[in-house]
C-alpha cells in the first residue's frame, strides 16, 4: 500500500471521517393509558381533577377515562358531560383503582391506599405536614410511584399548580372580604372599593407573592387603597411592576404596620413559609386596635395562620369574631369556587398526561423532563424525597441517580 494512502486512511479513522451505517431515529412508542378520576372523600374538598372537555381530549388521543360515580358533582360536573366526552362512568371506587394512573386533588386516604395496585402511578397533592409514616410505608409497600403536584415545575422553574391556586385564592379573598364587610353581622355594611365622594376603603395585604399580587390587582380593581407589606424588598418591587403602579407598600415594621391597621377595612395574611410554621405577623393586641367590622382574611392558616387570633374554620363554619373583627380562616380558600378551580387543575394536569402517553409511560418521560421528576416522592416504592426520608427514616435514592440508572 502507497505509504501517502496508508497515512490518509490512518487520518480517517483518527478524526472520524470513515463512512458509517446509516443511524435512524427510533421512534417512540406511544403508551395506551387509562386514568382514574376517583371521588373525593376528603373533608370540604370540591374540586376535581380533570373537568369533561379534558376527559374527551384523553379519549380522543387513545386513552381510556375512568370516573366514579358523582366525582365532578361538587364541583357542578355531572356525569352525563364526563360520559358524552368518552369517559366511563362506575359505581365503585375499587373499578376506579384498576386504572394506572390515578388523578386526585386531596392526599390519598387510608382506606384509598389500601385500593391501590401494585406500581400504581398517583398525582395528586401531598400536603407533607399532615402526612404520616404509615401513609409512605403503605405506598411503598404497593412500589408506587407518586407525585406531588404543588412540586411539579414548568419550564420556567416554577410552580404551575401552585401559582394558579394563588392566583385564584387572591382574587377570591378580596371578594370574601368584600362579602362579609358588607355582611349585616359581621360587618358595618360597608362598600368594598371606592366611590365618588367618600374615602376608599383600605385593604392591608401582607406578603407580596403571586396570592398578595392578585389580591391586590382584585382590590384596585374595586378601587380600595392598597397597602403591601414584605420583607423582601425584591418581591415589592416585583409587586410595583407587575401591577404597573406605585402602590404604597413597606418592609414589616411593627410601628408602620400597626399604624395601617388601624386606619385599614380588610387584612390579607398571605405570607407563605418555604418550610413550618408561617411567623406570627399580628399579634392579639393588634387586633384589638382594629376598627369594629373590619374582616381579617388569613390565607395562611395552612401553615398555621400570620394573625395570633387566628384558627382554622371550614366552609361550613368559615368565620368567627374576636375582639369585634371578622376572621375567615378555612385553608382551601380554592375550594370555594371548585368550578373555577377544577378549570385551573384541569388545565396543569392534561398536558402532562397526554406528555406521558406520547413518551410512552412515566418512565420514559421522567427521564426526559426535569419538572416533572421534581414533583416524584416515591419511585417504584423508593423514597426519593430527603426531607421525607429523614423525617420517617425511611431508605433514599436520589431521583437523579435512579433515572440514570433506567437510561
Amino acid at each position: 500500500m502507497d505509504t501517502n494512502q496508508d497515512g490518509f486512511i490512518k487520518f480517517n479513522m483518527a478524526e472520524g471521517l470513515m463512512p458509517k451505517e446509516e443511524m435512524l431515529e427510533v421512534s417512540k412508542k406511544r403508551a395506551s393509558l387509562t386514568i382514574g378520576i376517583p371521588k373525593e372523600i376528603s373533608f370540604h374538598e370540591n374540586r376535581v381533577g380533570i373537568v369533561p372537555e379534558a376527559a374527551g381530549l384523553f379519549v380522543a388521543n387513545g386513552h381510556r377515562v375512568i370516573v366514579e360515580n358523582n366525582a365532578g358533582k361538587a364541583a357542578h360536573f355531572e356525569n352525563q358531560e364526563y360520559a358524552e366526552f368518552g369517559a366511563e362512568i362506575v359505581y365503585s371506587p375499587q373499578e376506579v383503582y384498576q386504572a394506572d394512573i390515578i388523578l386526585k386533588v386531596a392526599p390519598l386516604a387510608d382506606e384509598e391506599i389500601d385500593m391501590i395496585k401494585t406500581r400504581q402511578i398517583i398525582i395528586s397533592a401531598l400536603h407533607i405536614g399532615n402526612r404520616s409514616e404509615k401513609y409512605f410505608r403503605g405506598l411503598i409497600s404497593k412500589r408506587a410511584t407518586a407525585l406531588a403536584f404543588e412540586y411539579i415545575r414548568d419550564k420556567t422553574k416554577t410552580y404551575p399548580v401552585i401559582r394558579a391556586m394563588s392566583e385564584i385564592a387572591g382574587n377570591t379573598s378580596i371578594l370574601i372580604a368584600a362579602e362579609y364587610l358588607s355582611h349585616p353581622e359581621y360587618g358595618k355594611g360597608v362598600m368594598l372599593g371606592g366611590f365618588s365622594g367618600i374615602t376608599p376603603t383600605e385593604v392591608v395585604i401582607l406578603g407580596a407573592g403571586t396570592v398578595g399580587e392578585f389580591a391586590a390587582r382584585a382590590s384596585m380593581a374595586l378601587g380600595a387603597y392598597v397597602k403591601v407589606f414584605d420583607n423582601s424588598i425584591y418581591k415589592l418591587r416585583r409587586v410595583q411592576t407587575n401591577l404597573n403602579s406605585r402602590i404604597f407598600t413597606s418592609i414589616i415594621q411593627p410601628k408602620v404596620l400597626l399604624k395601617a391597621l388601624k386606619t385599614a377595612h380588610v387584612i390579607i395574611g398571605a405570607i407563605h413559609s418555604s418550610s413550618g410554621r408561617t411567623p406570627c405577623i399580628i399579634t392579639e393586641e393588634m387586633v384589638k386596635e382594629m376598627k369594629p367590622g373590619s374582616v381579617i382574611i388569613d390565607v395562611s392558616i395552612d401553615q398555621g395562620g400570620c394573625v395570633e387570633t387566628s384558627h382554622v374554620t371550614t366552609h361550613a363554619d368559615p368565620v368567627f369574631s374576636k375582639h369585634g373583627v371578622t376572621h375567615y380562616c378555612v385553608p382551601n380558600i380554592a375550594s370555594r369556587v371548585p368550578h373555577t378551580a377544577s378549570y385551573a387543575l384541569s388545565n396543569c394536569f392534561a398536558p402532562t398526561i397526554l406528555n406521558i402517553g406520547e413518551e410512552g409511560g412515566v418512565d420514559n418521560i421522567l427521564r426526559s423532563d426535569y419538572g416533572l421528576r421534581q414533583g416524584v416522592y416515591i419511585f417504584n416504592g423508593t423514597i426519593t424525597n430527603k426531607y421525607i426520608s429523614d423525617t420517617y427514616c425511611l431508605p433514599f435514592q436520589d431521583i437523579e441517580l435512579l433515572m440514570a440508572a433506567l437510561r
